[in-house]
């Protein structure tokens, strides 16, 4: 999973609503912004120059996006959630749509034409979306202005100036609050808001931030490891700073924030979890689901796909289960997978430890499965204790574009004991390499396209890629544990459960505790993880159908390409073909695959 990075800023749906998605206005540095022409002609000098002119708009609109992307200009404030500006956004995103219509397309180069057409995508897609007013809801139990810290984590803290910046944002914390709190009211009003079994997760998170010592806020976490470079003096001075802004700006207006999220707004969030039961929510759902797998597929069609699924994929642990030697069904299989101690680790310092470990033991197996490995690294991090309770296993945060960050892999060490062994392998091919840091890494070295495209993210080519990725493992040998064998089963039938659940609670009535039992039945992730999933689905309708309508996707290409090329195939050229075109919908990967057979054919 990829990290929101508007969630991880605080700013959430309400952004994400009110402008183009997260990726497209992503920022690296002022030198790399301009957009590669493919030929130069009228028609193509209009189309970059509407690239450029939306990118520049969308750094603007969202300070926090582009920290994320490496670009500092904006580092001192937040984005502005005011009625007013969210309105305005949400008129530019028409204004750039009827710009881009305006160009015609047919004049325009074979690589210009793909650079359209995927503009074109999220751009109508963004502004079909502005209908559904999400951010009335602009927060969630994964993340909001309750968590607005968590972007301290990729800023980069190397002088004097970079502290300034962030106590700006300390300082502009009161402002961030007080739009969000209006946000929420417009929320209250419209009958707006998100399920209360979510929200009531909320306040602990609130709470966190009510400190009665400056220097244990989260948002004192920089103070606290203040380079040399700095003298000391100063040092000290910006630390007076910072604990100034956080008493008299942040813990007041968190103070605020608490009475109104727990007396005004908690008591009357909705008591029902589907995405029908919000306004207009039939056509919402619809929209949501045709979003995030970019495909028309129907929430019946998804659910089918789902159940077919979940039947293969339990034919397939009834092997390993008979293999590894179990003496019992398979749900006495998946209790042991769940309890046995010795398939667990003791302490979160020892489950980090074996998580670098096989981070480790896969990277020199890549060259087996592609000829181009990026040139960005990744670490590997724990999730942070304030949010790891409330959240998924591991995600992924991707590099800086300029490559002055590194991607990390985020993996959650809250309760151990609930964290198996048998899960790492196929999550770490799934979050780091090759999958989630092998595709926003590439992306980002695709030097020969608009920095939207390099940038850009679209979550069944994303997702779907990091749950191809997990299979992967067998073509670079690092499933020769038959428990490691069982923990990519589980993790295909997790995605795989995904279809049924999503749909059966947002489309066709299922209560939470419905969706709970039949991940548990059909999967041996422990019911802290089954929890937070369901909760996750609950708050963030459709997306998670992508990973499972990518796979399927990108093995359906594998398989034609290895049934087309004989002997001619070959897996390294093919993943990299896969990844050589940035994150796109499913039909243009598709068309490009074809494409890309096609000339294999010919060579």
């Amino acid at each position: 999973m990829i990290r929101n990075l508007l969630l991880s800023a605080a700013i959430s749906t309400a952004l994400a609503a009110a402008a183009l998605p997260a990726p497209v206005h992503a920022q690296a540095s002022a030198s790399e912004t301009r957009s590669t022409l493919a030929d130069n002609t009228p028609e193509s000098r209009a189309l970059h120059a509407l690239f450029d002119a939306e990118w520049e708009r969308g750094m603007r609109e969202s300070p926090e996006t582009a920290s994320y992307r490496g670009d500092h200009r904006f580092n001192d404030r937040w984005s502005d959630l005011s009625l007013e500006a969210l309105r305005a956004r949400q008129a530019a995103d028409r204004a750039a749509l009827e710009k881009l219509r305006a160009i015609d397309r047919d004049a325009l180069s074979e690589a210009d034409r793909l650079s359209y057409d995927v503009f074109a995508w999220q751009l109508e897609r963004s502004v079909e979306r502005q209908k559904y007013n999400e951010w009335q809801r602009p927060l969630s139990q994964r993340g909001g202005i309750q968590t607005a810290e968590g972007i301290a984590e990729v800023l980069p803290f190397r002088d004097a100036d970079d502290y300034r910046d962030w106590i700006k944002r300390l300082e502009g914390i009161p402002t961030l609050v007080e739009q969000t709190t209006g946000l929420m009211r417009e929320g209250l009003a419209a009958g707006n808001t998100p399920p209360r079994v979510l929200m009531e997760r909320v306040p602990g998170q609130i709470e966190s931030q009510l400190v009665d010592d400056p220097t244990e806020s989260p948002f004192y976490k920089p103070f606290t490891r203040m380079p040399d470079s700095i003298p000391a003096a100063e040092r000290q001075a910006l630390q007076a700073s910072a604990q100034k802004a956080i008493r008299e700006s942040v813990i007041p207006a968190y103070r605020d924030f608490n009475t109104f999220f727990n007396d005004e707004y908690l008591p009357v969030t909705r008591e029902t979890i589907a995405a029908v039961d919000m306004p207009d929510g039939k056509a919402y759902y619809d929209f949501l689901v045709g979003q995030f797998t970019t495909t028309d597929l129907t929430a019946d069609e998804v659910h089918q796909i789902g159940l077919k699924e979940v039947a293969r994929i339990r034919a397939e642990m009834e092997q390993v289960r008979q293999e590894i030697g179990f003496d019992g069904d398979l749900a006495a299989f998946f209790e042991h997978l769940r309890t046995d101690p010795d398939l667990f680790y003791d302490s979160p310092e020892a489950l980090l430890e074996a998580y670098q470990a096989m981070s480790k033991r896969i990277d020199p197996e890549l060259v087996k499965v592609f000829k181009t490995i990026p040139r960005l690294p990744y670490g590997v991090r724990p999730i942070p204790d304030n949010i790891a309770p409330d959240t998924t296993t591991a995600y992924y945060q991707p590099g800086a574009v300029d490559g002055t960050r590194a991607g990390y892999y985020y993996v959650n060490l809250y309760k151990p004991e609930v964290r198996p062994k048998w899960e790492m392998m196929a999550l770490s091919l799934h979050e780091a390499v090759p999958g989630h840091h092998f595709q926003f890494a590439r992306g980002q070295e695709l030097g020969d396209v608009p920095m939207f495209r390099r940038v850009g993210y679209f979550t069944a080519y994303g997702e779907g890629w990091g749950l191809y990725a997990e299979r992967l493992g067998y073509d670079m040998g690092l499933y020769d544990d038959p428990y490691d064998r069982m923990g990519q089963l589980a993790y295909d039938m997790w995605r795989a459960v995904r279809l049924v659940v999503d749909t059966g609670m947002h489309s066709k009535g299922w209560s939470r505790q419905q969706a709970i039992d039949y991940f548990m039945d059909n999967s041996p992730k422990t019911l802290q993880d089954v929890t937070n999933e369901i909760d996750r689905y609950i708050g963030w309708p459709g997306q998670a159908l992508a990973y499972k309508i990518g796979q399927l996707k990108i093995s359906e290409l594998r398989a034609d390409a290895e049934r087309e090329l004989g002997d001619d195939f070959d897996l390294r050229a093919f993943n990299d073909a896969v990844l050589s075109t940035g994150s796109v919908p499913l039909e243009t990967l598709e068309r490009h695959m074809r494409e890309w057979i096609a000339g294999q054919m010919k060579g």
